[in-house]
């Protein structure tokens, strides 16, 4: 018997009870950032690595670089076919995910590539871009 046959009837009487807003709250928890993401920086760039398994063409994932995150889409499919899951750990299906960068990058100098099932995306920080205060020379004014 499978445990999880009654699972939807308990999720909706939970909907009723608590209301959808509620479960909102939990979604970060309850789902798991998809597709997995590790951040490493140096001086003047970062490097992102993407674990995306089962591409079989790299257009389908759709990568943009915005000022200070990366979004990445897609779809991650095995392709298998004929066997009942049993186990479940390699999150698969679309997804839609806004990765958070450490600072502003650039958008016109990017690189990514599709390796071994990993998305490696080098991204330069934006050097014009001045997160530190600048100081404001004031005049005396008449008295």
């Amino acid at each position: 018997m499978n445990p999880f046959t009654h699972m939807h009837d308990w999720k909706e009487n939970m909907d009723r009870f608590f209301g959808q807003s509620f479960w909102d709250e939990f979604e970060g928890v309850l789902k798991p950032n998809i597709p997995q993401v590790n951040i490493f920086r140096k001086e003047y760039d970062i490097l992102c690595v993407i674990n995306i398994p089962g591409i079989s063409n790299i257009k389908q994932i759709d990568l943009q670089v915005k000022d200070y995150s990366l979004v990445i889409k897609g779809n991650i499919n095995l392709g298998v076919k004929g066997y009942e899951t049993i186990q479940e750990e390699i999150a698969q299906g679309s997804f839609d995910r806004v990765i958070e960068l450490p600072c502003k990058v650039r958008k016109d100098k990017v690189s990514a590539r599709y390796e071994h099932g990993l998305v490696w995306v080098k991204l330069y920080k934006d050097v014009q871009h001045d997160e530190q205060g600048h100081a404001i020379d004031i005049q005396q004014g008449e008295k």
